[in-house]
């Protein structure tokens, strides 16, 4: 017997609807937001690159670092872990350099479809480290691919990304 399933249809998620419902996932994940957005207040600004306008190299598909465009800064919340800071050497031990760690975010699907935004390779994310200083990283994994059981509420269904960033060189991005 074979079973023909029509996607274009949403099909709604029945698996332990016993124990766990639309409702529950939904107070859920607003109690989440409360406490991230109302209480930590974790806000970033998210610079996307304009694609569209962006002209790319078209033997290599490259793009200089002056010949970006922009859409709109955004503004959001995420729950933000910055790893600690790596201090190497180019060779033998000789001209140490610090680089500062690279950066996870945890971000509610549910605040990016708020504001009709989209987080993808490539795009750049300030995050302020202090009174005086705004740190930029690129993206380096959107966390598109949320079916696994971290990013799923009780294996009900997916409500956060984890976005990957790495971060720029002073003289790469300096914001728009």
């Amino acid at each position: 017997m074979v079973l023909f399933i029509d996607m274009s249809n949403k099909l709604p998620i029945t698996r332990i609807s016993k124990f766990f419902s639309q409702d529950d996932f939904d107070l859920n994940v607003r109690m989440g937001e409360e406490y991230l957005h109302g209480d930590l207040g974790m806000k970033l600004v998210l610079f996307r690159v304009d694609r569209q306008k962006t002209d790319t190299d078209e033997v290599y598909g490259e793009v200089g670092k002056d010949d970006i465009k922009f859409l709109p800064p955004v503004e959001f919340f995420g729950l933000v872990k910055v790893e600690e800071s790596k201090n190497n050497s180019y060779t033998k031990g000789l001209n140490r350099y610090l680089e500062p760690g690279n950066m996870t975010i945890s971000v509610y699907l549910n605040h990016l479809e708020e504001l009709k935004v989209d987080i993808r390779y490539g795009d750049y994310i300030g995050y302020q480290e202090s009174e005086e200083k705004i740190r930029y990283y690129t993206v380096s994994n959107d966390g598109k691919l949320t079916a696994d059981n971290k990013h799923n509420m009780f294996g009900y269904k997916p409500f956060y990304r984890t976005i990957l960033c790495v971060p720029t060189q002073e003289t790469e991005f300096r914001g728009i």
